[in-house]
């Protein structure tokens, strides 16, 4: 009987161990696929914000030298292009996406500033501002 429990053990260890050998490498590719959901939507929120920031710096920078329209939305894309090269390369998005957030970021800053009004003309300025 001892025998038959030797030879058995000998005969089922080599399948064991490949079924745990399985079991282990199913898991490692479930963790790793876990893993690169979970850091690679972060990393891409990360690159999202920081191109996001870089064409609201590059349009505040253009209102700055007087510029507004089409060449301070061009202006922008330029600075985000030098600024943040590593996101645009990540995201690669289209040049109408460029254009289309930078539109949008030249809309936020005009009607955030008490200098320029949508159509670009100096507005009133507000009651006990001084002027710079």
């Amino acid at each position: 009987m001892n025998d038959f429990l030797l030879m058995l053990y000998w005969e089922l260890l080599p399948m064991l161990l490949q079924l745990i050998g399985a079991v282990l490498g199913l898991f490692l590719i479930w963790a790793a696929r876990t893993a690169k959901n979970r850091w690679g939507i972060e990393i891409e929120a990360r690159h999202r914000e920081a191109l996001h920031s870089a064409i609201m710096s590059g349009i505040r920078a253009s209102l700055s030298r007087g510029t507004v329209g089409e060449d301070a939305i061009n202006e922008a894309i330029l600075h985000a292009g030098s600024s943040v090269p590593d996101a645009i390369a990540a995201l690669n998005p289209g040049a109408g996406v460029l254009v289309s957030i930078a539109e949008a970021k030249l809309r936020e800053a005009i009607e955030a500033s008490p200098v320029y009004r949508l159509d670009g003309n100096p507005a009133a300025w507000p009651a006990g501002v001084a002027r710079p």
